[in-house]
């Protein structure tokens, strides 16, 4: 760092709090700010977590190279200081900026937030506040930016509604260049008048125009090579959560989870070619100087270009000593055969998940693992030399009993035996998560398990397994897992009760150590909100969500006999390699529809 850098003014400021590197930015990759200039759109990324987690979301590093690449935009990048950076920055009078230039927030033409989980959303708040944008989207003038945000979050927006102008719904390589168009041919115009040019696009929702007639549907990315491909990332200057090149392969789910929010919302599979998939490895490479490759899906193992491109990476590879991940893996013996392969996991331990201890119940959420497939893979795991296996399971799944809670004793002690019979060490790790009914998911309308329950259930599990040594549990906060299902399915009246716990000092909710029950709790009752009226009963099929207004592409038809074939515990098969479920996606829009409509079928 030269002499000029040294001088920045922030350096004070980066002195008097833990973890500094969090602020510094300086990220290889950078390029300078653009120039003022007629019709520019600054735009603000602004994730509500600290830098080490935003940093490894992939997401606004495509979107930050996708504006770069627009002449009317020019990105900038914010992550949410931790409470002690906070409190520097209110004793001392400061607004937080960027880390490029340190710009105020409020001085952006736009301030796009991710909304990846409910438990950040007083991050939103307090990102705002201290950016110097006022919490109410109504209280805004002509010189503030237009707050944004999208996200998984945004196609449950009515908590956050009062405090964003507005959603951007679906794939941002779709939803960003037109709304940079529109902005930058309205520079200038009044708030009102963009707004209202903003709810013209596609996917783009804006509360306080009303519920619209129509409801917004999802924007979608219809052919994922032809859309925009990043040839640079931006290298942090401190460690990171996943710390390496990642590169999409495909986005989407067929294998229909009902438990799923993802594999319902991020509909249809849209895959990469392998050949597309290894250029942009090696540009990236190229650039960055990275060690690691990780691929990224829901579930890589079902790419069907994956074979290929472990052929052709391996000559990329292999002469760098790079190593390629895999983060997310199926419960079968073809997935451990494949990371028997791959050096990284070969260092480390496999993790899978089962989800639920019976084959009832796995049925019942359409798993879609046999325990065939649980032995075959237990027993591959330890036959080619791993000493550790982490398992995910869940607690409070719809139609859970203890004979369910008593499988997921069995499988763990089952994995110790099977790892004694390879004479392997055999750590096994349980991960135990309360279960959140997703809004867009089949349910949605189920009530979810009471604190008490899941805290019971979870004490019911450890009890039963505390006496091996070789097997270690842990289980969500069911405090947070509450909160959590409170604003997944929530509606507008949360929002006066995330602003008041956010003044009782409410922060980084989904951290253990600063998450605070408490104040929360009292700030439902200082607003005169029933949290347990969001989560304790089922809701009524009949009646209109609050996110009914915002199309995620999947229809409730769909989802409601998804629905009832959970509650008989009957299959539905992955439609990519059986019958179309029509599950709401025209031929248009989804490969599998438009191979059976090319076949006579009618999709």
């Amino acid at each position: 760092m030269d002499c000029v850098e040294r001088k920045d003014p922030r350096w004070p400021l980066w002195a008097s709090v833990k973890r500094p590197s969090r602020y510094v930015g300086a990220e290889w990759g950078l390029t300078p700010p653009k120039p003022d200039a007629p019709g520019l759109v600054r735009v603000c990324l602004a994730f509500p977590d600290v830098y080490e987690v935003g940093m490894s979301y992939l997401g606004f590093q495509i979107f930050h190279a996708l504006l770069k690449s627009l002449p009317q935009a020019d990105p900038e990048r914010a992550y949410c200081p931790w409470p002690d950076m906070e409190a520097e920055l209110r004793s001392r009078g400061k607004v937080l900026g960027t880390l490029e230039t340190d710009r105020p927030l409020g001085a952006f033409d736009v301030l796009a937030f991710t909304l990846q989980y409910e438990l950040s959303y007083t991050n939103l708040l307090t990102m705002l506040d201290l950016g110097g944008v006022p919490l109410h989207a109504e209280d805004r003038t002509e010189a503030h930016a237009l707050v944004v945000a999208g996200g998984p979050g945004a196609l449950v927006a009515e908590p956050l509604a009062p405090f964003v102008d507005a959603f951007l719904l679906g794939d941002g390589e779709v939803l960003w260049p037109s709304l940079v168009r529109t902005l930058s041919g309205l520079k200038g115009c009044p708030r009102e008048e963009r707004l209202r040019a903003l709810a013209e696009l596609p996917g783009v929702y804006v509360p306080a125009l009303g519920i619209p007639r129509t409801p917004v549907r999802r924007q979608v990315l219809a052919d994922l090579d032809e859309g925009f491909l990043q040839d640079r990332m931006l290298v942090p200057s401190t460690a990171i959560v996943h710390d390496r090149v990642a590169v999409q392969v495909f986005r989407g789910c067929t294998r229909g989870c009902r438990f799923c929010q993802a594999g319902m919302i991020d509909r249809p599979v849209r895959e990469r070619s392998a050949a597309s998939v290894c250029d942009q490895v090696k540009r990236l490479l190229d650039f960055t100087g990275w060690e690691e490759v990780g691929f990224l899906s829901l579930a890589t193992c079902d790419w069907s270009g994956l074979e290929e491109a472990l052929v052709r990476l391996d000559e990329i590879l292999r002469p760098r000593s790079i190593k390629l991940s895999l983060p997310s893996l199926r419960m079968d013996a073809f997935s451990v055969e494949l990371a028997a392969k791959l050096e990284t996991l070969r260092k480390g331990g496999l993790t899978f998940a089962p989800e639920a201890g019976t084959q009832r119940l796995r049925d019942v959420i359409n798993k879609g693992v046999t325990e065939e497939d649980i032995r075959a893979s237990l027993e591959a795991t330890f036959a080619h030399g791993w000493d550790r296996v982490k398992l995910y399971f869940m607690m409070g799944l719809p139609t859970e009993t203890e004979e369910d809670l008593e499988g997921i004793v069995r499988i763990a002690k089952e994995t110790v035996r099977t790892a004694r019979a390879h004479k392997r060490r055999g750590e096994v790790a349980i991960s135990l998560a309360g279960f959140v009914p997703k809004a867009h998911t089949p349910f949605q309308w189920e009530a979810q398990a009471t604190r008490e329950a899941l805290r019971e259930r979870g004490r019911w599990v450890k009890s039963r397994l505390i006496k091996d040594s070789k097997i270690r549990l842990s289980y969500h906060d069911p405090d947070q897992t509450f909160l959590e299902g409170v604003f997944s399915r929530g509606d507008r009246a949360l929002a006066p009760v995330l602003e008041e716990a956010w003044r009782q000092g409410a922060r980084f909710d989904g951290w253990t150590e600063t998450f605070d029950l408490g104040r929360w709790l009292e700030a439902f009752e200082r607003c005169g909100v029933d949290p347990e009226a969001y989560v304790a009963r089922p809701r009524p099929l009949d009646v209109p969500l609050p996110w009914a207004h915002l199309d995620a592409g999947v229809t409730q038809e769909f989802l409601l006999r998804e629905r009832a074939r959970a509650l008989s515990g009957e299959l539905t098969g992955d439609c990519r390699v059986g019958a179309c479920h029509a599950c709401g996606f025209a031929v248009e829009e989804c490969p599998r529809r438009g191979q059976l409509a090319g076949k006579g079928g009618k999709g």
